[in-house]
């Protein structure tokens, strides 16, 4: 048998004897005999299947690995921006292709044109999800018994703890200390209960005591500050498929509606009801206005300001006058309407040989520089023996270069010129397959204007024709308007291209994105702490004790021990006299221990 005895730290432990029983696992030494066929610890047994499966769940689910995934989360969202999207900017991406053929189609293969719905980037975005998942249950779970469980009870020796302070009262016989040392314990509990502590009373045949414990709102902050993250992760992945984007181009003077035919692209979330999603309404481009910085003035021709005046009406209802600016959308039946370019549209005339007129289109022309030297397509498939396309470059105001190239020298019309190069042949848009408006295939066409021909590029100022090669009819580009004398007057029609948005999303990204700033505010600021208050009677005298302890870094633990210790005093000596239990009783002076 063994008998108990007493360290010095007062724990009973069991002193072995000759004979003694012990554990099995129990080895005295490393060689032991007994553990001689047991190999060593390092080897230990094989974890097996379910074992390597566990270890890895509590590896996904740990908070360092959340962490490193949240990172993981932001680096893998900056290629979203650095090149266009399909989903917000398709004519970006048709763009890069003709910019950068080679690179391209690699960035392409690695979906770097479609970021966020690519294969890697929904990868780490579950693991995400389910790495905070996995740290959110289970500490929710343990935080709730915390807060139901009652405050710890007081330790045997307060003064080991950092924060502490004892104070002797001396009263006039051992009565009246026990009183005073109970009321004194009460007044505690209250103004710790009044202080936002959880407290527990505590009696022992030495002591009395009160245990306080405060701070589980800094545990509840950083619960909902993840739980908050995981809302923001299912508002995104679900909001984003009942979400729709899509891009269209209004031309001055005529009228979108919200239908998928009117669209230049659409991009709809993998829920969303292409039928019934659309709201009906419709846009009417009235005017859009532009300034720009005069010339020889510092900053010359940069945009001061952009706006969009647009006539919107919903189906049944009244039109209503509405802007767009840039960074400032329309409001639209649910969708937001916001501004994205904006250019000139020339209108472009073209008859056959009889006089007849086979194509008369505003074309917008996509703006190259910042003095918005502008590129256009025109695309003739009928009316000519041969199908016609033409491309052209439009000056607001045309310069000649030191090359003898064409260049604008302002993005204003001062001098608006617009140049053509001709092709005929096949444009390649009656095989079925999608063709870009705003890029002309050459492959099977013969060019009969420009560079490499006999035949110099067609050059029109507003009002004039030109006749197009081969006696194949004429080009004319159409004077928008006049003056009273029947001048030009300089106007040429404009454009903006507007993308629709609807994200379903937005007010619940919004809430959850509040809540976890709210959770981390918690989280950081919130002080987790204990407080005990100590009453042992010593005779005809009482020492308070009282300590703190904080659950992690809280350097204003010992000013708040300090504060409260103070205050508890003051309390003290202002207790009223024919109170239940008088705290003070018959005390003649504290004394300071």
């Amino acid at each position: 048998m063994s008998r108990p005895r007493s360290d010095a730290a007062g724990s009973a432990t069991a002193e072995p004897v000759e004979g003694t029983l012990r554990p099995a696992d129990h080895a005295d030494a490393a060689d032991d005999p007994r553990d001689a066929s047991a190999g060593s610890a390092a080897d230990g047994p094989a974890l097996g299947v379910v074992g390597w499966m566990r270890w890895g769940w509590r590896q996904l689910t740990s908070m360092r690995t959340a962490l490193v995934l949240l990172l993981l989360l932001a680096i893998a969202a900056v290629p979203g921006s650095l090149v266009p999207q399909r989903s917000a900017d398709p004519n970006g991406v048709t763009q890069y292709f003709q910019n950068n053929p080679d690179l391209a189609p690699v960035l392409d293969n690695l979906s770097m044109f479609d970021v966020y719905t690519s294969p890697w980037f929904s990868a780490i975005y579950i693991l995400l999800f389910v790495s905070l998942v996995g740290c959110i249950i289970p500490r929710t779970r343990h935080h709730y018994k915390a807060l139901r469980a009652k405050p710890p009870r007081t330790p045997a020796r307060l003064g080991r703890l950092e924060a502490y302070r004892s104070e002797t009262l001396e009263y006039a016989d051992d009565a009246d200390a026990a009183a005073a040392a109970s009321g004194a314990i009460e007044v505690a509990r209250q103004q710790l209960k009044k202080a936002g502590y959880r407290v527990e009373r505590y009696d022992t045949r030495t002591a009395l005591s009160v245990s306080g414990e405060r701070g589980y709102l800094r545990e509840t902050g950083n619960l909902v500050f993840h739980a908050s993250l995981v809302g923001v992760l299912l508002a995104v992945g679900i909001g984003g498929g009942l979400t729709y984007t899509g891009q269209t181009v209004i031309i001055e003077g005529r009228t979108w509606v919200n239908t998928l035919l009117d669209y230049t692209s659409f991009n709809p979330g993998r829920f969303v009801d292409e039928e019934t999603a659309l709201a009906p309404y419709s846009l009417t481009l009235d005017r859009f206005d532009v300034t720009y910085q005069p010339l020889g003035s510092q900053g010359q021709g940069q945009a001061g300001d952009f706006v969009a005046n647009l006539t919107t009406q919903l189906a049944g209802g009244e039109p209503v006058t509405g802007e767009v600016r840039v960074n400032q959308p329309l409001e639209m039946a649910g969708d937001r309407i916001y501004l994205m370019g904006n250019g000139y549209a020339p209108t472009l005339t073209i008859r056959d040989a009889e006089g007849d007129v086979i194509f008369s289109e505003s074309v917008p022309f996509l703006p190259q520089d910042t003095n918005m030297t502008s590129l256009g397509v025109v695309k003739v498939p009928d009316g000519l023996d041969e199908q016609l396309g033409l491309v052209g470059f439009f000056y607001p105001t045309q310069v000649m270069r030191q090359d003898g190239a064409f260049a604008s020298a302002y993005p204003a019309l001062t001098n608006p010129v617009v140049t053509l190069d001709v092709y005929e042949g096949d444009l390649g848009i009656d095989g079925g397959v999608p063709r870009s408006v705003y890029t002309l295939d050459t492959s099977e066409m013969d060019k009969l204007t420009g560079r490499g021909t006999d035949v110099e590029s067609i050059e029109l100022a507003p009002g004039e024709t030109a006749d197009l090669p081969g006696g194949r009819g004429t080009v004319t580009f159409e004077n928008e308007a006049t003056d009273a004398a029947g001048g030009y007057d300089g106007s040429v029609k404009r454009y903006v291209s507007l993308s629709i948005h609807r994200d379903a999303a937005a007010t619940w990204v919004l809430l959850f994105a509040v809540l976890a700033t709210a959770g981390l505010l918690a989280g950081l600021f919130v002080p987790r702490r204990r407080m005990w208050v100590k009453a042992t009677t010593r005779g005809d005298a009482v020492e308070l004790e009282y300590a703190g302890l904080a659950r992690g870094e809280d350097p204003a633990l010992a000013a708040a021990v300090e504060q409260f210790a103070q205050r508890h005093l003051a309390s003290l000596a202002h207790a009223p006299a024919n109170s239940e239990e008088p705290p003070p009783g018959g005390r003649t002076r504290p004394d300071v221990d």
